[in-house]
């Protein structure tokens, strides 16, 4: 016997999909732009061109903040993800109340407006010396993406059964061999999403970069953010299309990650 979907149901799908329509179509339109083959923005009118694409290799400008960011986010990512992974673990072993508390103070940099955040990194950077360092701008970018990393590991520790690890114990294993043999491996699709998305975070950051960085530190959302000020090159669009294509890749292996953890789990 086959149930007929209500018509409620393809209602609430067909909006879903509008809303989903609405929220992403208008980022697609940079994809055309990025091919044009006119010095402004618009779209291709004669013919679609690369040059904008080669523009962005070939500028040292373009190519150097390009590979800026990506070192940079490389860095943030690695040391986010072991910070956000300690810090999941720590309160899950916790009880109830320590638990609540270090989640709590590992979700704070997500209630803190960006604008604010941004504040507090230039004025503290200025007693440190760490305006305009990479070390300043890895910093603030560990802090934005952590949380996400801690919320990401705390919720595969959730389906984590803790007898795996009083059995390890039990047979003898150290609890360095324990968290590197068993926890880790357990909670391996959690870790890895929680990087995705540091990543993304960290390639995406503009906010703080404007306040804490000028010249020596130049990445890509910073001259994104100068070349539509100063001139509206159509590179711009070729860079935003590079950019959404990365992040897309970054959540299509986040949900290819979740899907196999989710058939493995399956009965």
């Amino acid at each position: 016997m086959s149930i007929r979907p209500s018509w409620w149901f393809a209602a609430a799908a067909l909006g879903a999909g509008l809303v989903l329509a609405y929220l992403f179509l208008p980022a697609l339109v940079v994809i055309p732009v990025s091919f044009t083959d006119r010095s402004y923005l618009s779209f291709p009118a004669e013919s679609w061109s690369l040059q904008h694409y080669r523009q962005l290799v070939e500028s040292p400008v373009w190519r150097d903040s390009l590979l800026q960011s990506v070192a940079v986010s490389a860095v943030s990512t690695l040391a986010a993800t072991a910070l956000g992974c300690a810090a999941a673990i720590g309160a899950w072993r916790l009880g109830a109340r320590m638990g609540g508390l270090v989640r709590m103070l590992a979700l704070l940099p997500l209630i803190v407006p960006t604008i604010v955040g941004a504040l507090a990194y230039y004025r503290l950077y200025i007693d440190l010396g760490l305006l305009d360092t990479y070390t300043g701008v890895v910093l603030a970018h560990v802090v934005a993406a952590t949380p996400f990393v801690f919320v990401s590991v705390g919720s595969a520790l959730a389906n984590f059964d803790p007898r795996l690890e009083q059995a390890a114990r039990s047979m003898g294993a150290r609890p360095l061999q324990v968290l590197r043999r068993v926890t880790l491996p357990g909670i391996r699709p959690g870790i890895v999403s929680g990087a995705i998305f540091a990543f993304i975070v960290s390639w995406d950051e503009l906010v703080v970069l404007l306040f804490i960085t000028t010249r020596n530190v130049y990445l890509l959302p910073r001259a994104m953010w100068d070349g539509i000020n100063e001139n509206v090159d159509p590179t711009i669009a070729a860079v935003a299309t590079l950019m959404i294509l990365i992040t897309f890749i970054c959540l299509c292996v986040e949900r290819l990650l979740a899907h196999r953890k989710g058939k493995r789990e399956s009965p």
